[in-house]
């Protein structure tokens, strides 16, 4: 099994996830073309929790983490300031 066989395909072709979607988020972020939640993240947060509560997929973890730009890991230290993006801006800019 591929690592994105189960990654919803979104325009384009592209799946969700791979390095073609990343820079176009973090370039949309610095543009102003996404709107976002700041969030200090707490002991016991991590970012696929909060994607399973905000967008009801835990999978999409790493849309805050390029968001955010803390990286490719999941739990964070307490404390960190993250970007929670609005759904609908990333799927609209990515052609979903």
């Amino acid at each position: 099994m591929r690592r994105y066989s189960k990654t919803p395909i979104m325009g384009m072709g592209h799946n969700y996830g791979t390095s073609f979607a990343i820079p176009i988020i973090r370039n949309n972020i610095a543009l102003g073309n996404i709107r976002f939640q700041d969030i200090i993240l707490g002991e016991a947060d991590r970012l696929d929790i909060l994607a399973g509560i905000h967008y009801g997929d835990s999978g999409l973890w790493w849309i805050i983490a390029a968001c955010s730009d803390v990286g490719w890991c999941v739990q964070i230290p307490a404390g960190t300031r993250i970007r929670l993006p609005n759904i609908a801006d990333i799927e609209r800019i990515l052609g979903g």
